[in-house]
């Protein structure tokens, strides 16, 4: 389309907007009919550790929400001469899980508990063993079981749970529902019956410490839709929400709230049975889509769904990119020292490429990104942790590469479970995330830890709100075509895709790195247990 097209678009409201809650940011995207990104807007956020729990306001969601949305539409205005009134279809995702508790009265019991905590392995335990099905620390059913064994006051109250997205998408639609992908870090899911497990229902249900409770676990959860179904309109207020000066409109289509996984998914044409994406962000996540079972039950690897309802394998991990982020400001800070002002773009980009002439297993320095605990590699409670013998070779191509390393180790620790022990096979990977807008350096990093080809898109830095806005767009083809075909006949027709293969050189280097990475961990759990956060006085 050219300026014109869109902003006629535009005035007919022939857009769709996806917003997505991440860990880091909140960014809402404007796409057109073609699935081109036409206007953005972003606002930075960071949680909180609040009372030993990891926790972000509710009230900064709207802020952060509207801000967003606010600079979207200030660009749409600048850029087309047109505001921006009507949008046909709209859809909401965010970070997948955690524990959003509510009264009779949509009173917040409990302040938001996200999927950072690692604060239920009892509940886990439990109900891992009740069902025969794995159940991770950040589910909202383990929040939910674990508050039940505490004997937490505000569990007798509960009367809705719900996970950021399905909150959120609540507030603009009054429809207390949830993508099935989404919902599928609620609760387990039934694949055959694209709802939650009816027998894993009763057996909780049955459990002596539930029972005391009036309310039924049927009533408390979001209802599960699959993409494409509907999920209510837009209502005034809600729009009122999304644009306090009262330009835009209700009435959109809303598609089913998701969580980042299932946006991953679909940013990166990975919903079919044997394809897979790693998305890499705060946390980072392996996703392979199942064309059969698992041999058995593990405990690092998710089972959850796709937003069309189709079983994938989940390596899930808590931690990834957040100490690169703290280092570099430290160096973006020196520079500053210096008089030297450099974008973030500039500084990811000379700290990346200094790492390409690294050490093949980084000159022997580890480092441990846990900003929390990490399940994956049994760390209850994470301490960031760099750390180097006498005869290391310190430099900074090695230690940025020692932090990119870091970063994968988890994911690289789960992944083996999938391809040594599942056997399951995979040609390429597609992997997308803020590391991936600086070329190559962290892709090939990905490819040697994973020993698997990895291809990057040309939308992997903003994978998440545009896979939302897309999957919004679906809304109007829903009843015409299934997603898959959606995906492949229309949106990714010619996707400009690179591929990187594992470097021989490199895959024994990391192997090198992850074997002492491994050696090390009592340290880091000891590190956890000893030394203690930070308190204000």
């Amino acid at each position: 389309m050219n300026v014109k097209e869109i902003a006629q678009a535009i005035q007919e409201g022939s857009v769709s907007l996806g917003i997505e809650l991440g860990s880091t940011r909140i960014k809402a995207v404007l796409i057109t009919n073609d699935f081109k990104t036409i206007a953005s807007g972003s606002y930075q956020w960071e949680n909180q550790f609040e009372n030993d729990v990891w926790t972000y306001a509710l009230d900064q969601v709207w802020e952060g929400v509207r801000e967003s949305y606010k600079q979207l539409a200030a660009e749409v205005e600048s850029k087309y001469h047109t505001p921006l009134k009507k949008v046909d279809n709209i859809g909401i995702s965010a970070m997948m899980h955690g524990y959003l508790a509510f009264s009779k009265d949509d009173e917040l019991l409990v302040p938001f508990r996200t999927w950072r905590n690692n604060i239920t392995g009892p509940a886990t335990d439990q109900l891992t063993e009740l069902f025969g099905f794995n159940i991770p620390q950040r589910w909202c059913i383990a929040h939910l079981y674990q508050a039940i064994l505490n004997q937490e006051e505000h569990v007798e109250n509960l009367d809705f749970l719900t996970t950021l997205s399905g909150y959120v998408h609540w507030q603009l639609t009054g429809k207390k529902v949830l993508g099935i992908g989404d919902a599928s870090g609620a609760f387990p899911i039934d694949e055959t019956q694209g709802d939650y497990n009816e027998r894993f229902m009763e057996a909780f249900s049955q459990l002596e410490e539930v029972q005391k409770y009036s309310w039924d676990l049927h009533d408390v959860f979001p209802k599960v839709l699959k993409a494409g179904e509907d999920a209510g309109k837009l209502t005034d207020k809600g729009a009122k929400l999304l644009d306090p000066s009262g330009n835009l409109q209700g009435g959109s289509r809303m598609a089913p709230p998701e969580g980042d996984a299932g946006t991953g998914m679909i940013a990166t044409n990975s919903i079919r049975k044997r394809t897979g994406n790693i998305s890499v962000g705060t946390s980072a996540f392996a996703m392979v889509v199942l064309d059969r079972p698992l041999q058995k039950l593990h405990r690092e690897i998710d089972i959850v769904t796709t937003p069309a309802g189709t079983n994938v394998a989940m390596v899930h991990t808590d931690n990834c990119s957040s100490d690169i982020d703290a280092w570099a400001q430290i160096f973006q800070q020196f520079a500053e020292r210096l008089g030297i002002q450099l974008s973030p773009e500039k500084l990811y980009e000379t700290l990346f490429l200094d790492a390409s002439k690294s050490d093949p297993d980084a000159g022997g320095l580890i480092n441990y990104s846990y900003l929390s605990g990490e399940v994956i590699t049994e760390v209850a409670d994470g301490r960031p942790m760099f750390v180097r013998t006498i005869n290391s070779e310190f430099n900074l191509a090695n230690f940025v590469q020692s932090q990119l390393y870091g970063a994968f180790a988890p994911l690289a620790i789960g992944m083996d479970t999938l391809t040594e022990e599942e056997q399951i096979k995979l040609d390429v990977m597609i992997a997308h995330g803020g590391l991936f807008k600086t070329p190559v350096i962290a892709q090939q990093n990905l490819a040697n830890a994973l020993d698997i080809p990895i291809s990057v898109m040309e939308t992997a830095g903003e994978g998440g709100p545009w896979g939302m806005a897309v999957l919004a767009e679906y809304m109007t083809k829903a009843e015409e075509v299934t997603l898959e075909d959606f995906l492949d006949q229309e949106v990714f027709e010619s996707p400009e895709t690179m591929t990187l293969n594992p470097e021989p050189a490199g895959v024994k280097g990391y192997a090198k790195y992850l074997a002492q990475y491994q050696a090390a961990l009592p340290a880091e759990r000891i590190a956890g247990e000893k030394l203690k956060e930070r308190r204000d006085t």
